[in-house]
């Protein structure tokens, strides 16, 4: 019984978080918008990066953040923008290092920090982490963390997550798996 109310409610989050994000990626870009709004949006980036500066050790305007969707997951790409900027590659590669773990482990405070809300996906993923796989790689100027996962659920809950960040970074990544 336990088991069903927690498959419900690990149903309901995932929905809710998915119902969100289509409301948002579906607005109407035609909408005319207020000036203030704009200027919000503008603030809320540049905290974005101000946060993320701090919590990951590099700036973010020396670096170049990539999410990516695949069939089984993503990934979280971070490279420099200058290949002979080794004290950044450094920094990238033990930044996320520990990412990979504390996000095994269930520990989303980091991204938390920096977006200074509780990311979709999240709460799905810390339920779920034992069915999801986070693995660091490094490569060419940078480093990756694989996020991989066979449960729909948690493959779900992943997407939202990359998804957000994608938004939230203002990237331009792809918002479909590859």
């Amino acid at each position: 019984m336990r088991r069903l109310i927690r498959v419900i409610a690990i149903g309901c989050l995932v929905a809710s978080q998915r119902a969100l994000i289509v409301a948002q990626s579906t607005s109407t870009p035609a909408m005319p918008t207020c000036p203030k709004m704009e200027q919000d949006k503008g603030l809320h980036h540049a905290a974005v990066d101000m946060r993320g500066d701090e919590a990951m050790g590099f700036p973010h305007d020396k670096t170049t953040h990539r999410f990516r969707l695949s069939e089984n997951g993503g990934s979280i790409e971070v490279t420099v923008n200058d290949s002979t900027d080794t004290t950044n590659i450094d920094a990238i590669r033990s930044h996320l290092t520990h990412i990979a773990a504390m996000f095994a482990d269930g520990d989303f405070s980091t991204p938390m920090l920096v977006h200074n809300t509780i990311p979709p996906g999240v709460t799905t993923m810390q339920l779920l982490k034992k069915k999801i796989r986070f693995a660091y790689e490094t490569i060419d100027f940078g480093g990756r963390v694989r996020i991989e996962s066979t449960d729909p659920v948690a493959l779900a809950a992943v997407h939202d997550f990359l998804r957000f960040q994608i938004a939230d970074h203002q990237t331009a990544d792809p918002l479909n798996a590859h």
